[in-house]
């Protein structure tokens, strides 16, 4: 018989890890608290590290045919001068293949179909897990209350994660980052055309920013952020937006303008501040934002679930000895997880300075440094590597 692993959390991390376990001989049961899969959030970039983590999984001719590559990329001042930018030639040059643009509803319906299979049982929210020698997760579910249990569980339930709080529960939890963000998708026949022309750019005012990313099919992802305090602003409007960015660059009013009211999305930023002192326990192990949410300053919070998936896959063939394939996880991704945890806080706490005498100052270095200093100060990020991929993966890789 199979080993059983159960999966709490049916995102991208959960739902890749879903897929390569099966492909494992693994018997996979995910739990997702969402009544049904849906087209839901806005858009995402994938670096080129998730590019390679997708390419491992036999994704990658998916991602092609439904994303919009991208590299060309750059930071502009309120009035549009640039501070930054780079070309999509050089980034696809130094790393093997550019980063990809979507909507982040395509993204997770190529992994819900990936993980075709899979026994998914949705609308069953997972309310803690026991950490005994055969897991067990405790949940409610459509019937009403229950449990189940599983030689191996797997927490990727995201930055507010029951999986963590079980297994840590003096852990502080997500911490807030100090600001707030808007998020939107303009229609293909609405987004003004200069938007769709000038690859990823991120604006930086004075404790505000906006970034505007074109997707493959027509639409436009933007979001802005503002340093303010959490819970604040929750009834603003895109009216109260364009009046927030009405003296930005075009085309940001022109984006904001043409945005649906129903496609406003806004959130407080929270990540990990705190590190855990452990990704696993036992049979339990944590991944993605469950074990090291990070703001989304960096575009990593998806790839670095990618990582975590093709790397604990890969360690887990049906035979393995459990508790030593979890450390041997943790050994490979704890270090480089964190670390990029504090870079993208770092990254965030710059952009949203505020004061002016900074700002000039952050504006000015950021002119200074050359688009190709700035490819090698990503090389430790962008340039993850997976595993050699095992032979199942390959050869579904090679065939698509």
């Amino acid at each position: 018989m199979n080993r059983k692993v159960i999966i709490v959390g049916g995102g991208i991390g959960g739902l890749a890890t879903a897929r390569g376990l099966l492909h494992m001989g693994w018997d996979v049961t995910p739990y997702e608290q969402a009544q049904a899969f849906g087209p839901v959030g806005a858009g995402i970039t994938l670096a080129p590290n998730a590019v390679r983590a997708l390419d491992w999984l036999g994704l990658g001719a998916e991602l092609r045919s439904r994303g919009m590559a991208h590299g060309a990329a750059g930071i502009r001042h309120t009035s549009g001068r640039w501070l930054m930018r780079t070309r999509v030639e050089a980034l696809e040059a130094r790393f093997g293949v550019p980063s990809f643009a979507l909507h982040r509803a395509d993204l997770h319906e190529m992994l819900v179909a990936g993980a075709a299979g899979a026994t998914i049982r949705t609308g069953h929210f997972v309310t803690g897990v026991r950490n005994t020698a055969e897991p067990v997760v405790t949940y409610d579910g459509r019937d009403g209350p229950g449990e189940d249990a599983a030689d191996l569980v797997v927490g990727a339930d995201g930055i507010d994660s029951r999986v963590r709080t079980a297994l840590f529960p003096r852990h502080p939890g997500p911490a807030y980052a100090g600001y707030i963000t808007w998020r939107g998708l303009v229609p293909a026949d609405a987004a003004p055309t200069a938007s769709r022309t000038v690859g990823v750019t991120e604006t930086w005012g004075r404790g505000q920013r906006f970034g505007i990313v074109p997707l493959a099919d027509g639409q436009v992802y933007w979001f802005a952020t503002a340093s303010l305090p959490a819970r604040s602003h929750t009834q603003d409007s895109i009216r109260d937006l364009a009046a927030r960015y009405r003296d930005w660059h075009d085309p940001i009013p022109a984006l904001l303008e043409a945005t649906p009211t129903q496609a406003l999305l806004r959130h407080d930023i929270y990540h990990l501040a705190t590190p855990l002192p452990q990704y696993h326990a036992g049979c339990i192990v944590l991944l993605g934002d469950a074990a090291h949410a990070l703001t989304p300053d960096i575009g990593q919070g998806g790839c670095l679930a990618l990582e975590d998936a093709v790397t604990l896959i890969n360690l887990l063939p049906g035979d393995v000895n459990i508790p030593e394939a979890l450390a041997a996880y943790e050994r490979a991704r704890k270090a480089r997880a964190q670390r990029l945890v504090r870079i993208s806080a770092g990254w965030g706490r710059i952009a949203e300075w505020r004061n002016p005498i900074a700002v000039r100052l952050r504006n000015a270095l950021a002119r200074l440094i050359p688009a190709s200093a700035l490819l090698r100060m990503s090389d430790e990020t962008l340039g993850w590597r997976p595993p050699p991929a095992r032979l199942t993966l390959q050869a579904e890789a090679t065939a698509s």
